[in-house]
């Protein structure tokens, strides 16, 4: 670098070599403009003799006859029919998509709540510490779907059950779930980090957290420890409490497989895989992540043997079918009978109501002592209905997707507080409502689906409770509502509704009933 020349050694300008080499263009050698060839106008041809096509005169021209077009009535029936245009396809037409998968191979054993009425969890196989919370918790006998379902999953089968909402199904597989984990351990000892030896998987965040409540007494009382997984906030202490060492994880699909993915979920020892309310897992889009967490359970048993798998469900549609048909192996199959929606525990009533009148008949029957459940078909819809009823005077809170998770829980937690009667929820986020004495479902948007309305019913009526399913609808709507409720098995009266009517009264519980009044 300092052997550069400096500035003023260098040469100067004027001192510089002058190229000669360089070949440099005459302009004299450019051919001038009139020695240029020139194209002769004159040797272009003519215009007519350019084309030597046949021309045809107006009279002679080939004319299309309209006679030998086909007729309208043809070209619609040579058109394929709407039915053949999915033929060759896996696609099927939406009313059959939405029809129950019927499974021949697959016969459900029905239990009657008779044929239970003198069994109790110990006859059932369970230890007498599970036995005395299980009392604790109120549940001193077995509900049908518990009867049958704790026996199969002590016997380690896989278990596939349908029956509604509200049946008791969270014990039916938390119970022998903690029993079986417990007997599988007995004279090890348990380390530190260990790796979960079951999971839950729920739909929402709401439902997990349920569960959680209702499982986490059920392990503590023989020693082992549960935790939830699930999206909407921060992972650390999920993490942190997965790196301690748990023996159960309760948790929503997205977040699981999050943690999967990262390789801080383990879920290679895991003996036991539940599935609860897989349907609505399936129409909120978490097959393939269901598929894929389950495909991780169980790698790492010994023998090559494979996770158990308890799927529980209110319906069996084409999805569900798929995930029965990959992971059960011949599960045992059981169907409750005496809990379906018309069993006569749900009162389901129509009201046929003018548009204009429905924010006063909701806030009438709302106004009322026991607690009321409202579900919306939007966001917007269930704020606006409940700051409606706040300004009425009546306490209501709301609970859908566009609450965080600290404010759904604080919502909830104000109903069955019995800090306020009213809840205003939309569809995914009431799905985490397990609340038993919810007596009133108002619909102030009618469902779309037989299946969205079974849900919303299955709200109220639990624990064998009684309960009562009140749906506005306009008379546009009628048509409609008829056939939902043929699909659902309903049997429910359409009847005229005014503002002040004494139907609404009733309904509110202002004034007695028929019943009431005979009694």
């Amino acid at each position: 670098r300092n052997e550069r020349p400096q500035r003023d050694d260098r040469p100067r300008y004027e001192d510089r070599a002058v190229r000669t080499d360089r070949p440099r263009y005459d302009r004299s050698e450019r051919p001038q403009r009139d020695d240029r060839p020139r194209f002769d106008r004159d040797d272009r041809p003519r215009r007519d003799d350019r084309n030597e096509r046949p021309r045809f005169e107006r009279n002679e021209r080939p004319r299309f006859d309209r006679d030998d077009r086909p007729r309208r009535d043809d070209r619609r029936t040579a058109r394929p029919a709407r039915d053949d245009w999915n033929r060759g396809t896996d696609r099927a037409p939406k009313q059959e998509q939405l029809e129950d998968v019927v499974h021949e191979r697959l016969e459900a054993q029905t239990v009657q709540a008779a044929e239970v009425a003198d069994v109790t969890f110990a006859d059932l196989g369970l230890g007498s510490n599970i036995v005395e919370i299980l009392a604790n918790m109120g549940a001193e006998t077995p509900f049908p779907i518990q009867a049958a379902s704790v026996p199969a999953v002590l016997e380690g089968r896989d278990v596939l059950a349908r029956g509604r909402t509200g049946s008791g199904k969270t014990i039916a597989f938390g119970a022998p779930l903690v029993e079986s984990i417990l007997q599988s351990q007995k004279g090890k000892k348990r380390e530190f980090g260990r790796a979960p030896r079951a999971i839950i998987l729920a739909p929402t965040r709401e439902l997990a957290l349920q569960i959680d409540r209702t499982v986490q007494p059920i392990a503590r009382s023989v020693g082992l420890f549960t935790t939830q997984v699930y999206g909407g906030v921060p992972q650390a202490r999920q993490v942190g409490a997965l790196k301690k060492g748990v023996d159960i994880v309760i948790g929503t699909p997205g977040r699981i497989e999050d943690l999967i993915n990262q390789g801080k979920l383990d879920l290679s020892d895991v003996r036991i895989a539940v599935l609860d309310e897989a349907d609505h897992m399936c129409e909120l889009g978490f097959v393939e992540p269901v598929q894929r967490i389950l495909r991780h359970t169980g790698t790492a048993l010994p023998g090559g043997a494979s996770s158990q798998k308890l799927l529980f469900s209110a319906t069996l549609d084409r999805e569900v079918a798929a995930l029965v048909d990959e992971f059960l192996v011949d599960p045992a199959v059981f169907e409750v009978a005496g809990e379906t929606q018309d069993s006569g525990t749900i009162e389901h009533r129509v009201l046929v109501i003018e548009h204009r009148d429905k924010p006063e008949i909701l806030a009438s029957l709302v106004d009322r002592d026991g607690r009321t459940l409202v579900f919306s078909r939007t966001r917007a819809f269930a704020e606006q209905l409940a700051e409606q009823f706040e300004d009425a005077g009546i306490p209501a809170v709301s609970l859908h997707g566009d609450l965080n998770q600290a404010k759904r829980t604080r919502n909830l937690q104000k109903l069955t507080s019995g800090r306020v009667n009213v809840l205003v929820a939309t569809d995914v986020a009431a799905r985490g409502i397990h609340v038993d004495d919810i007596d009133l479902v108002v619909q102030a948007d009618a469902p779309d689906e037989y299946k969205t309305y079974l849900h919303r019913a299955g709200r109220t009526g639990r624990a064998g409770n009684a309960g009562r399913v009140v749906t506005l609808i306009t008379r546009q709507r009628r048509r409609r509502m008829t056939e939902l409720l043929d699909r659902a098995e309903i049997d429910a009266p359409f009847e005229e509704a005014r503002l002040g009517d004494d139907l609404i009264e009733e309904i509110a519980g202002r004034v007695p009933t028929a019943a009431d009044l005979t009694s």
